[in-house]
C-alpha cells in the first residue's frame, strides 16, 4: 500500500497569495478552545484504529501500537494541526497536510483506515449536530449554468501539460479496467450486476490498454457502431470520441473546459476523425438533437445533487427511440450520501468545486421518478480505480521537477498527492465504488 514520497517537501514554503487559508491566523482564544476539543476527539478516534500517531515529542499513541506495519502519522506541529482541525474539521485536516503540519510515509494506508470507518469517526452525539458546525458550499459553487463553467475550469483547466505528467498515452482521467475476474452482484431494481476485481497487481505498462478496455466496453454497452449518432457528455481529452469515430459513429462531444476542448480537437484531427467528431464548449443542459447513444464517463460527479434530475431528463429528451445510455460513475453508500449532501469538504474547496458523488440507489431513484430511463446493467469495479490512482500518484511524484517547471509549487505537490491518495483510500476501503451503468427505456422503446 505504500507510495514512495521521495522528493515531496515535508516543510513546504507557503505563498500566502496562492494559499491564503493556510496562512490565516484566527483569534488565539478561539484557536485554543477549538484545538483542545479537536485534540480530544482525534485521540479518541485514533486509539480505536490500527494506526500509530506521533504527536510532536510525545509518546506514540493509537490502536496500532506494537504493530510496526501499522501506518504511522507524524504530527510535526501539534498546535497548528489541532487548531486547523478544530477550526475546519476535515477541511482543516487536509489543509494541515498541505502546509506540512503532519506527514505519513504510507499516506494511502493511513487514509484507508480512516475511510473504512468514515461513518463512525465522529461520535454520534456530534454527528447529530452536524448541520450546526460543518461548512456549507459557497453559493458561487452551485452548478447553475452561470457557475458551472468556472467550477470545471478550476480543475480541468489547470494545465494540460500538468495532467500529462501522470496520465498515460490515452490521456484518460477516469478509472481504467484492468484484466480481472467477474462475479455476480446484488441488483437493486432487477438489473444485471457484475463485480470485477483486478486479477494481478497492475503496472504502468498495463494502464493504457486498460483505459482502452474501459472505453471499448462502454461503447459496446451503448451499442455504438457504424452510423450511430453519439452524444458524449464530458469530453476529457478525446479518447472515447476517437474510438467511437473509429467504429464509424458520428459524435457530438460537449465540455466546459477550454483546455480540454483545444487538445481534444487536436488529438481527434491527428487521428483523422475531424469530420466525424464535433467538440463543443457547451453545457449539457443546452444540447439539442437526437442521438442513438449517450455516453458519459465520470461526469455526473460534477453535476451536483440538485441537478441530477435535470441531467437525466436532458439525456432522456435527446435519446432516440431504442437508444441506450452508458455512464461511468463514482458512487458512495446511500446513507453517507444523505448525511453529507450539504457538507462542504476539502475536495470541494481544493479539487472539485460543486461536485458530489451519487449513490447507486439515488441513480435508480432519480430515473424512476423523473425519466423513462431504467438501469438495466451495472459493472462494479472499484478496486480497479484504487490501482489506477496508485499508478497516477507514483507517476506524479516522479514528475515533481516537471510540475515545478510548469509553475506549480510545493504546496500544490502535497495537495495533489493528498487528493490522489485520499481518493485511492476511498476505493481500497470499499467506501467508494466506480460503476458502468447501462440505461434504457422500459421495453427498449
Amino acid at each position: 500500500m505504500t507510495t514512495a514520497t521521495a522528493g515531496l517537501s515535508t516543510s513546504p514554503v507557503i505563498d500566502p497569495t496562492r494559499w491564503p487559508d493556510l496562512t490565516a491566523r484566527r483569534a488565539k482564544a478561539r484557536r485554543a478552545i477549538e484545538g483542545a476539543v479537536a485534540r480530544r476527539i482525534f485521540l479518541s478516534v485514533v486509539r480505536r484504529l490500527p494506526v500509530r500517531v506521533q504527536i510532536g515529542r510525545e509518546a506514540i499513541v493509537g490502536g496500532g501500537i506494537g504493530d510496526p506495519a501499522a501506518p504511522l502519522m507524524v504530527i510535526e506541529r501539534p498546535d497548528a494541526f489541532f487548531a486547523a482541525v478544530g477550526a475546519g474539521g476535515l477541511i482543516g485536516f487536509g489543509e494541515s497536510y498541505m502546509g506540512g503540519d503532519w506527514n505519513a510515509e504510507d499516506l494511502g494506508g493511513l487514509l484507508e483506515i480512516f475511510a473504512a470507518q468514515m461513518g463512525t469517526l465522529i461520535p454520534e452525539p456530534l454527528q447529530r449536530l452536524r448541520a450546526f458546525y460543518v461548512a456549507r458550499a459557497p453559493h458561487t459553487e452551485k452548478n447553475t449554468t452561470s457557475n458551472t463553467r468556472n467550477n470545471i475550469a478550476r480543475h480541468y483547466d489547470l494545465s494540460n501539460d500538468m495532467f500529462a505528467t501522470f496520465l498515460d498515452s490515452t490521456l484518460s482521467y477516469s478509472s481504467a479496467l484492468f484484466t480481472g475476474d467477474d462475479a455476480p452482484g446484488s441488483p437493486l431494481a432487477g438489473e444485471r450486476v457484475t463485480l470485477n476485481n483486478p486479477r494481478t497487481l497492475p503496472t504502468w505498462e498495463d494502464l493504457a490498454e486498460a483505459q482502452g478496455r474501459k472505453v471499448e466496453r462502454m461503447l459496446d454497452s451503448a451499442g455504438v457502431g457504424a452510423g450511430t449518432r453519439v452524444l458524449e457528455i464530458g469530453t476529457g481529452w478525446g479518447e472515447l470520441a476517437i474510438r467511437a469515430a473509429r467504429r464509424g459513429a458520428t459524435v457530438l462531444s460537449v465540455t466546459l473546459s477550454s483546455e480540454q476542448q483545444a487538445l481534444a480537437r487536436e488529438r481527434i484531427a491527428a487521428a483523422g476523425f475531424a469530420d466525424r467528431v464535433d467538440v463543443e464548449l457547451l453545457d449539457y443542459r443546452l444540447v439539442d438533437g437526437e442521438f442513438d447513444a449517450v455516453v458519459s464517463v465520470e461526469m455526473i460527479e460534477a453535476v451536483g445533487h440538485e441537478y441530477w434530475g435535470e441531467y437525466f431528463r436532458t439525456i432522456d429528451n435527446v435519446l432516440a427511440p431504442g437508444g441506450k445510455v452508458a455512464i461511468q460513475a463514482i458512487t458512495m453508500p446511500h446513507d453517507r450520501m444523505l448525511a453529507t449532501r450539504y457538507t462542504y469538504t476539502w475536495i470541494h474547496k481544493y479539487i472539485f468545486p460543486g461536485g458530489f458523488l451519487p449513490s447507486t440507489q439515488a441513480l435508480v431513484d432519480v430515473n424512476r421518478a423523473e425519466t423513462s430511463l431504467r438501469v438495466t446493467e451495472r459493472l462494479s469495479f472499484g478496486q480497479h480505480y484504487a490501482e489506477t490512482l496508485r499508478l497516477w500518484d507514483e507517476r506524479f511524484l516522479g514528475a515533481l521537477d516537471r510540475i515545478h517547471q510548469l509553475g506549480f509549487d510545493e504546496v500544490f505537490d502535497r495537495m495533489w498527492h493528498f487528493y490522489l491518495e485520499y481518493s485511492r483510500a476511498g476505493f481500497r476501503s470499499g467506501y467508494l465504488d466506480v460503476q458502468q451503468l447501462v440505461l434504457q427505456r422500459e421495453g427498449g422503446r
